[in-house]
């Protein structure tokens, strides 16, 4: 007779903890709104040294679930997994997603690198129901640039 051997599997436990009631969330109505989140939640001492990449999560009436840190890198780039960015969204319960990324040498224009990771963010979004509203490249100035607004998405 085979003795039944315990099999071991990790659990995976899915949580988000939402703190702020819906009513107070804030909404997007525009890609000046979500850079003034970004920069609130961006480590100003550190902007012009590292490149970072962030997420906010939207509800469907672009209201701002949560903000995520997705990467962090170096001087000249950072590494944008989808997968992270994806599993967070998931995570989050977001119809829509805002990227941005920091560019350390304050120039805000996209590079070949920048406009194909957004492309492939709003192809697997399609494939998941989880539109990408917009990619922003921010810098220490209060000046951005969005990838929507500039006919990217």
């Amino acid at each position: 007779m085979k003795t039944q051997q315990l099999i071991n599997v990790s659990e995976v436990k899915l949580t988000y903890t939402n703190k702020v009631k819906p009513s107070d969330r804030q909404k997007i109505t525009c890609s000046r709104d979500a850079h003034k989140i970004f920069k609130e939640f961006w480590r100003l001492d550190i902007i012009e040294f590292v490149e970072e990449f962030r997420l906010l999560l939207l509800n469907r009436s672009n209201a701002v679930l949560g903000i995520i840190e997705i990467s962090k890198g170096g001087i000249s780039g950072t590494v944008t997994d989808i997968r992270l960015i994806f599993q967070a969204a998931i995570k989050g319960n977001a119809s829509g997603i805002i990227c941005a990324h920091n560019h350390p040498s304050g120039n805000l224009s996209p590079s070949e690198s920048d406009i194909k990771i957004t492309q492939k963010i709003k192809e697997a979004g399609n494939l998941m129901d989880i539109q990408l509203l917009d990619h922003l490249i921010i810098t220490s100035e209060d000046e951005y640039f969005s990838m929507a607004d500039n006919g990217h998405i």
